[in-house]
């Protein structure tokens, strides 16, 4: 028999860097289900919830929004019958990020152009 170890509800907030109100939050709108509660009516949470954690920060870091991170949670509740679905909002997801980090890209050639641009300039004064 294997012991999997859990967490309480500040645990989690230390390890995800969420605050405990949007663990809360997150359980209440069932973007985090099966959270179950000990004996004294405490909320329990394993690793597999860690992992959960992480990947819904992944997604909210990168521009989802809750009412996706609820039809996401939606849709894996419902199974296998959903995998294309969830395939296709990661893509989607996914060209999004790719894009952001497109134009942070250009931004970061506009900023290396600048910087070179002076240097260049103060190169003369320096000799």
């Amino acid at each position: 028999m294997s012991f999997e170890p859990e967490y309480t509800i500040g645990q989690i907030a230390k390890e995800t860097n969420l605050s405990i109100h949007t663990l809360r939050y997150y359980e209440k709108e069932g973007i985090v289900p099966f959270v179950r509660r000990n004996d004294s009516g405490l909320r329990v949470y394993t690793d597999e919830h860690i992992e959960w954690f992480k990947f819904l920060c992944c997604l909210r870091e990168t521009g989802m929004s809750i009412a996706q991170l609820k039809e996401f949670a939606d849709l894996s509740l419902e199974g296998e019958g959903t995998v294309d679905q969830r395939i296709l909002m990661l893509k989607e997801q996914r060209n999004k990020v790719k894009s952001q980090v497109d134009s942070l890209m250009s931004y970061i050639s506009m900023i290396n152009f600048k910087i070179d641009m002076y240097a260049a300039q103060k190169a003369p004064d320096q000799h």
